[in-house]
């Protein structure tokens, strides 16, 4: 976990730390239950940290959120999982400023 905390303190970039954060999370966490649901808040505290909005994974989204979770984890491809969050971070970010016209 020490090597865990100073990869995510060590990284600049906010959209860096929020998908490395998360996926490395779900892979180290030692327990089946409960790891999505910490990763999830892990990843909310991230985007918070750099003024980006609090974004829910919608239920309606959960095999497409597994899906690209499991490929990022069996098979060492992580960029559908950073696609897929990137696209629910921009989906909450356009959801908030349609309340401002």
């Amino acid at each position: 976990m020490p090597v865990f905390f100073d990869l995510l303190k060590e990284e600049p970039e906010v959209s860096v730390r929020v998908v490395l954060g998360h996926f490395i999370f779900v892979y180290i966490h030692p327990y089946f239950d409960g790891n999505g649901r910490m990763a999830r808040f892990l990843m909310n505290v991230m985007l918070a940290s750099g003024n980006y909005p609090w974004t829910v994974i919608k239920l309606d989204k959960r095999e497409q959120y597994m899906s690209a979770l499991e490929k990022a984890i069996v098979g060492n491809d992580i960029s559908d999982f950073a696609k897929f969050i990137g696209e629910q971070v921009s989906n909450t970010i356009d959801k908030k400023t349609e309340f401002y016209f």
